[in-house]
């Protein structure tokens, strides 16, 4: 039986940083590595981290290079030029192509049997190279998709309906990014659909209310970034979650970003869907039950990340 759990994040940026401090504050690994092309940023994280040794649970934290990374059970990419003001994330896509093309081959080197996470942006078509480059099963491939973009829906929905958030059920769906979509259809709360609830317990639900917070989640980094640089917060937290569910095995539905052979009539590219998320990595897709105008978005999205991928790959 497997008594220890090592993670190594590839990145010391705000998000590799803040994800190996909510790692760490979790207790959910035994040993956590963090490797950046400056060493002395890794070496300074490691050093701030450890020195909160006596408020967590034992963890080993180190700075190092591919090789300290080796046997690693899940391996975390967040490295990667970072999304700048007016820059979508489709921006990135020629100078982080690059640098996944660096990084994937160590991590398969030192540690072929761990699960990988990608983060960096953006993220649906840098976890499709990882994929291709690696050569794991799509299984073991996973980007952290829209599990974001979801909680800050979430969040949104509950500031409107003076809801608690974790009492919300729904998704986005699609591109992390501007095509992303809002599963409108199937959001509930308490079992009642939106226009239920808004019916009975809710009187600001005329107008553009549902555009309006759509537009506030698909435009939340942009205004992130334009008011402090980055994020990093709450997708750390969005990587913590999901490590949680691989590591405790707990067949989670999350929307990763995984790789589609059909579902929703799509092919061959990774996409946020809700999936089952456990010890393997992705055990299923599970298809919700969209309307005629998601499923026509859903589709939309794809296709807008296949033509950005193969102007990548040319």
């Amino acid at each position: 039986m497997k008594t220890t759990t090592k993670i190594s994040i590839i990145g010391a940026g705000f998000v590799g940083s803040t994800t190996a401090f909510a790692i760490m504050d979790e207790g959910l690994a035994s040993e956590i590595v963090i490797v950046d092309i400056n060493k002395d940023k890794a070496e300074g994280e490691a050093m701030d981290l450890s020195h909160g040794a006596s408020f967590v649970k034992p963890t080993i934290i180190k700075s190092g290079d591919y090789k300290d990374t080796d046997n690693s059970d899940i391996v975390i990419i967040t490295a990667g030029a970072p999304q700048k003001p007016g820059e979508t994330r489709l921006d990135l896509i020629n100078k982080n192509y690059k640098i996944m093309n660096s990084i994937v081959p160590e991590v398969v080197k030192y540690s072929p049997n761990s699960i990988l996470l990608i983060v960096s942006n953006p993220v649906d078509i840098l976890a499709y190279i990882a994929y291709k480059i690696s050569g794991f099963p799509k299984e073991r491939v996973i980007g952290s998709g829209t599990v974001l973009d979801t909680s800050r829906f979430k969040y949104m929905l509950s500031d409107h309906f003076n809801v608690d958030a974790r009492n919300i059920h729904t998704y986005i769906m699609g591109e992390h990014g501007d095509s992303e979509i809002a599963t409108w259809s199937i959001t509930n709360i308490a079992g009642l659909n939106i226009s239920e609830y808004c019916s009975k317990y809710c009187d600001k639900c005329d107008g553009n209310i549902r555009y309006e917070i759509h537009e506030k989640v698909k435009n939340a980094a942009y205004e992130i970034i334009n008011k402090k640089g980055a994020t990093y917060y709450a997708v750390a937290l969005a990587i913590r979650r999901i490590v949680e569910a691989i590591l405790r095995d707990e067949n989670s539905i999350l929307t990763i970003s995984t790789l589609l052979n059909g579902q929703y009539g799509i092919k061959e590219i990774y996409l946020g869907v809700p999936s089952i998320v456990g010890a393997e990595g992705v055990k299923n897709i599970v298809e919700s039950p969209l309307n005629e105008e998601e499923l026509s978005a859903l589709k939309t999205s794809a296709d807008k990340l296949k033509k950005s991928l193969d102007e990548a790959l040319k």
